[in-house]
């Protein structure tokens, strides 16, 4: 699966127990980056849930890259029975939304003789991040009609 850094997302699961003892359980989510190798587990933010059967992972939550998200499901009259299932993500940029003039627009019309500023710098827009660097460059090829 693949989603974009400025996207919220969630994994669900489906439990099924084959026995016939208490059906209590604990619920652990862990999160692996896998850009490398998957050996470090990611620190979540306080406010994320990760003891339900559905991880809701917010926007901006987790860099670039590939993560790997684990169930872990443990019986609670049983300690030692446990099962774990895992899926894979891809986090990957959202683009910049490129504003040459404040609050965008698709069409700009001036009369001869007027000046036109551009800045993109400026008004342009990182969904990704809180605020645009303006040293990313922006090509820009306008279309003149006459």
């Amino acid at each position: 699966m693949s989603y974009r850094r400025s996207q919220d997302f969630s994994i669900s699961s489906m439990i099924q127990f084959n026995c016939n003892g208490s059906l209590s359980t604990t619920k652990k989510w862990t999160i692996k980056n896998c850009t490398s190798i998957c050996s470090f587990q990611i620190q979540l933010n306080s406010k994320i849930s990760t003891t339900l059967s559905e991880l809701y992972i917010p926007s901006r939550t987790l860099d670039y890259g590939i993560y790997e998200l684990t169930l872990t499901v443990t019986m609670i009259e049983s300690l030692d029975l446990k099962s774990s299932a895992s899926a894979y993500v891809r986090i990957t940029a959202t683009g910049i939304t490129a504003n040459l003039v404040q609050l965008g627009t698709s069409m700009i019309t001036r009369g001869s003789q007027q000046d036109l500023q551009l800045n993109p710098g400026a008004y342009s827009v990182d969904p990704d991040q809180n605020s645009f660097d303006a040293s990313v460059s922006i090509i820009y090829s306008p279309l003149i009609m006459k």
